[in-house]
This record gives structure tokens, sequence and C-alpha cells, in this order.
């Protein structure tokens, strides 16, 4: 992963915490290890930053579809 990636994923880290106010950090990155490896338990220490960052990407549009759900 370049810098440029790392800056994204921690970017898009950020706003999921924002997203998500009452996940801790260690939570937020345990879930979206979660989503990008399955129920393995050594999946927090395995993903790779691009994996992360897809899980987390895919989680941000999760919550958005979620929220204009809610609106409409």
């Amino acid at each position: 992963m370049t810098g440029h990636d790392r800056t994204e994923l921690l970017a898009r880290l950020g706003e999921l915490g924002r997203a998500l106010p009452d996940m801790r950090l260690g939570q937020l990155i345990a879930n979206m290890a979660a989503v990008a490896r399955g129920d393995d338990p050594g999946g927090v220490w395995d993903v790779e930053d691009d994996e992360l960052l897809a899980a987390v990407t895919w989680q941000l549009a999760e919550l958005a579809a979620r929220r204009g759900a809610e609106v409409a």
C-alpha cells in the first residue's frame, strides 16, 4: 500500500468513527477486519491495508444507504 492509500484508509476510518461515535477505535478495526477476513481469529493481525480499506468503504456505503432509506 502506498502512502497515499494509507492516508485514504486513515481518513476513511475517521469518517467511520464519526458515523459511529459510540464505537471505540479498536472495535472499528476489529469489526472491519471481520468484514474483510470473516470470523478468522487471526483476521485483525493478518488483514491487509487494502482489504481494510475495502471493508471500511463498504461499511460507509451501507451506513449511507440505511440513512437514505430512513429518510425516504
